[in-house]
């Protein structure tokens, strides 16, 4: 090691342009159209989310994020625009599979119980964490790549994304989860 070099130096640059990193570029336009999937995918399963959920706050909390979902499907065809690229859609199987999942905890738990709306929140919290990891992710590759107006656009929704996660927790801690223990 030289003399002055620490164990935590780079040794490579940070920061490059989507145009010297084609293979990256590329990556990160198919998690994007991935993302824009997942986004399309969610403002047709919310709404079932929302007739399943009993508690009136747990109701309010995904419609508010259905509606912010449709700001997010915006949000990702300026991103598109951005890149000069037609917004397309590609197959999220992740996103598919979480709303499966979350099909599956309705159609299994009584309808109007407290077990119902603790199932849902739990199946949105695992839709909001896959989220935050993809728009972390993006965000990341946008700012290596040079996409500075990309970032911020991911940042902003990154940040509402962790806001709904906190919401749903918020939920489950302050009622729904000690209603649930108790029934039978």
């Amino acid at each position: 090691m030289k003399k002055n070099e620490t164990i935590g130096d780079p040794k490579f640059a940070t920061k490059t342009t989507a145009q010297d990193a084609p293979a990256l570029n590329g990556l990160f336009k198919d998690a994007i159209a991935d993302l824009y999937w997942a986004e399309n995918h969610l403002v047709k399963a919310l709404p079932k989310m929302i007739s399943a959920a009993t508690a009136p706050e747990l109701k309010n909390a995904i419609e508010s994020h259905l509606e912010e979902t449709k700001v997010h499907v915006t949000r990702l065809e300026q991103v598109f625009e951005l890149l000069g690229e037609k917004a397309i859609a590609k197959k999220c199987d992740a996103m598919e599979g979480i709303t499966k999942e979350a099909e599956g905890i309705v159609e299994e738990t009584e309808p109007g119980t407290a077990t119902r709306d603790v199932g849902i929140i739990l199946a949105s919290q695992k839709v909001e964490h896959y989220e935050i990891a993809s728009y972390g992710g993006l965000y990341q590759l946008a700012t290596t790549l040079g996409l500075t107006d990309i970032a911020d656009i991911l940042a902003q929704t990154l940040a509402e994304e962790k806001l709904a996660d906190s919401k749903l927790t918020d939920i489950a801690e302050n009622e729904i989860n000690y209603k649930a223990a108790e029934e039978a």
